[in-house]
């Protein structure tokens, strides 16, 4: 069944709509892709107000207890992360490591992070800003899923 979009005009499948209880037919007026669009325009916008919203926010009780939960998840299933956190950042301070101004990966002039392949191997990283750390992490999640798949198969 379609839905026409009233921001774009254009007839999408009803998957293409995110859900709202208060309309009609249980959907928002506008598809999926005008939505992000307009979320990311506001925010682009607004980007001092939201971020200054998103610090507060993550200072909230419930939100810093969720916090400590996934940071000890994350140090319980990645013993070796830390140590090798903790040696890049002496070697930076050292002089050992040269933490680099654009992303090893797209060029961009950014915040720039260490990814480490193999944590038994702490000085050796990948200099990366955080979109492509973060994409870097999806495509491992992504061929990790692949291969248990497959060896289900």
């Amino acid at each position: 069944m379609l839905k026409k979009c009233f921001k774009c005009g254009e007839e999408k499948d009803r998957s293409e709509f995110y859900k709202h209880p208060q309309m009609g037919d249980g959907l928002l007026g506008k598809c999926k892709e005008c939505t992000k669009n307009d979320v990311t325009k506001h925010r682009n916008k607004n980007i001092k107000r939201i971020r200054q919203y998103d610090l507060d926010r993550a200072k909230l009780p419930h939100r810093r207890a969720a916090q400590v939960k996934m940071t000890e998840k994350f140090r319980r299933e990645n013993p070796l992360a830390c140590p090798a956190h903790r040696k890049v950042q002496r070697a930076i301070l050292a002089g050992i490591l040269k933490r680099p101004t654009v992303c090893s990966l797209c060029g961009e002039a950014r915040a720039i992070f260490g990814h480490h392949r193999d944590y038994r191997k702490p000085l050796e990283v990948t200099w990366v800003c955080q979109p492509c750390h973060k994409q870097i992490h999806k495509d491992l999640r992504r061929q990790a899923a692949e291969t248990v798949l497959a060896e289900q198969e």
